[in-house]
């Protein structure tokens, strides 16, 4: 059990509404940035550090106003660039001077990777602000057909059959799933309280992942075609639930229509799709060195204008009606247009944002990317990313519970360490300072996905598992949930964790379904979880405690893994007297001047701050 600590707070700035007012600025237009300064961290001189072309810039701030929490500077500052970054030099007190950047406040200079960032791109939709995303692999979820036929190259599965632990097998394994069945269950959604699906894709492919894709043209016959497609979107639609769905813009399958035309014919355009070595079709580019995955070449115009840029593109196909869907998440983004020598990632992510807003300017375009996003983020491309760098593996690794789980998505292949609660906020900190705040704010926060192991297996017990939800429903960005996250549903690894859903509810871990279901209803009833701020107040050991702040609303969130003693934090620094429990647990009372938060055991607790 921890010892009693002591919150001194620091001064404060994010790129949420309260400290940004205009998150988008034009560009050479003037914005606004606050700084928060509690009054035990005074504050005499403040400037803000930008760069005008690759010029270090300072420009004075002033007092805003002072409440009872502190003193508020603000500056004003020129959107000169695409990308604005700026810090903060604060003289006063005893230290000769303190830099605040986005991983906090430091007594030294510090190097430009982590400054604040403003992106001068339109912002994502504003939908994803209250968007809690479920995430559908369309043959584990539901059957709603009868008798179905296997194609050649699959192996027929029972509902209840194990999936394979090797992945050769467990590629060709086909449990019949079809989006008919998602139609059937949306039920289960809407009383579950999620209001996006992300499907995995539903073109036909030789495999039961589908990234392996034989055409984009249609969707996979055993899934129902593209009238199933039409089907779920309008049923979706009509709940209120909108339908994002998965594109292999890096590859295709050597089963794809263009790769067999590729082969075929030299001279054709879908031979300038791929990468072939000279003189040759026999060897080529492909993802990870798996021949059965050929990489598109994004150089070749014709390529561009057939899966993105083209009218009648494949991008555009889909978000058409009769199909109408509100996005896509990209899949493998992060090695789309990179190649050996050429890296033209970032021109291929504003053609896809150009191509996607052109038909639907509400549609949203997130992602696969699983290291530092942090150079593909500047606004202008994808609207955000699966944030495993910045989210899963800390909120793993200060709950890794020793069952030997390794780190998902290129983290490392050794099982996942168990940090302390420092080493857990150090990670979330410096990967947020790496893009603009709203690139986060438009991210998928994720606790696992079909590439990863579930949190069943990660955490050590249900209540861990509730304390890593309540971090999902309680952090910026756009929550996403694995289907059967929610019932308990087990997996060590990307192959197992691909289990069909347990449709039969007595074996369902109910008190992790109803810790589910209040969690969401928080997160989409708060306007603080949606839109808010977030201000670490302390980070060590077994606990986790931060505000989420707008304008009107704040929020004080504890995280627990374990027992821990008493955390004391400044009440009035933060302005609280009463504390309202937003969850069932007991409301705090700040009259003496002093918040104080401990636990016995795995705890979540949220309170509403009010003077």
């Amino acid at each position: 059990m921890s010892t009693h600590a002591t919150v001194g707070l620091q001064p404060h700035h994010d790129g949420s509404a309260l400290y940004l007012p205009n998150p988008a600025p034009a560009l050479a237009a003037s914005f606004d940035v606050l700084v928060h300064v509690p009054a035990a961290a005074w504050c005499e001189q403040m400037w803000v550090r930008t760069l005008w072309d690759g010029e270090p810039i300072h420009h004075a701030a002033v007092i805003d106003r002072t409440d009872e929490t502190g003193t508020w500077w603000r500056a004003a500052l020129v959107a000169r660039h695409r990308v604005t970054p700026y810090r903060f030099t604060l003289v006063g007190g005893a230290a000769p001077y303190r830099v605040l950047n986005g991983v906090g406040v430091h007594h030294r200079d510090v190097v430009d990777a982590f400054d604040f960032q403003v992106s001068s791109a339109p912002l994502a939709p504003t939908w994803l602000r209250d968007a809690v995303v479920y995430q559908i692999f369309p043959d584990r979820f539901a059957r709603a057909g009868g008798e179905w036929e296997a194609p050649a190259w699959a192996v027929k599965c029972g509902w209840s059959d194990e999936v394979e632990t090797d992945g050769s097998k467990a590629v060709r394994q086909v449990y019949g799933g079809d989006l008919d069945g998602i139609t059937a269950k949306l039920d289960h959604l809407a009383q579950l309280g999620v209001n996006v699906i992300y499907l995995t894709p539903f073109f036909p492919a030789e495999s039961s992942h589908r990234y392996n894709a034989s055409s984009f043209d249609h969707v996979d016959p055993l899934l129902g075609g593209d009238a199933a497609l039409a089907r779920l979107t309008v049923a979706a639609h009509q709940r209120g639930i909108r339908l994002v769905a998965d594109l292999t813009t890096n590859h295709t399958g050597d089963t794809h229509e263009w790769f067999v035309r590729a082969l075929d014919d030299a001279a054709s355009d879908e031979r300038s799709f791929y990468l072939f070595d000279e003189g040759t079709t026999e060897t080529y580019e492909c993802w990870n060195g798996y021949p059965t995955l050929p990489k598109l070449d994004h150089q070749s115009p014709a390529l561009r204008a057939r899966l993105v840029t083209g009218e009648n593109s494949v991008m555009a196909k889909w978000l058409r009606p009769p199909f109408s869907i509100d996005g896509w998440r990209v899949d493998a983004a992060n090695t789309t247009g990179r190649v050996r020598t050429v890296d033209i990632c970032h021109d291929v992510a504003r053609d896809m944002r150009a191509a996607t807003t052109a038909i639907n300017p509400d549609a949203y375009l997130v992602a696969e990317h699983c290291y530092d996003a942090g150079d593909d983020l500047n606004g202008d491309g994808w609207h955000g990313t699966m944030n495993y760098s910045g989210f899963t593996r800390p909120v793993w690794s200060w709950l890794a519970s020793g069952q030997g789980v390794s780190q998902p998505m290129s983290g490392t292949p050794a099982p996942t360490p168990r940090v302390d609660g420092a080493a857990a906020a150090t990670m979330m900190r410096e990967q947020m300072a790496r893009a603009p705040w709203r690139s986060w704010a438009a991210s998928f926060t994720l606790l696992g996905s079909h590439d990863t192991a579930r949190m069943a297996s990660v955490a050590a017990s249900a209540a861990e598992q509730l304390v890593a939800v309540g971090l999902l429903m309680t952090y910026p960005g756009v929550p996403m949930i694995f289907s059967g996250d929610e019932v308990g549903v087990r997996g060590e690894d990307g192959n197992t964790c691909r289990q069909p859903f347990p449709w039969d509810t007595t074996a369902w871990d109910h008190e992790l379904y109803g810790g589910y279901r209040d969690l969401i209803a928080l997160r989409r009833s708060c306007d603080a979880l949606q839109n808010g701020g977030l201000r670490w107040l302390f980070a060590d050991g077994d606990a986790l405690v931060f505000l989420r702040e707008t304008v009107d609303e704040r929020v004080l969130v504890h995280a627990a893994r374990a027992a821990h003693g008493v955390v004391s934090i400044d009440a009035i620094a933060i302005g609280a007297t009463v504390l309202e429990p937003l969850l069932i647990h007991d409301a705090l009372d700040g009259e003496r001047g002093v918040v104080e938060l401990t636990a016995t055991g795995p705890t979540l607790r949220v309170w509403r701050l009010r003077p």
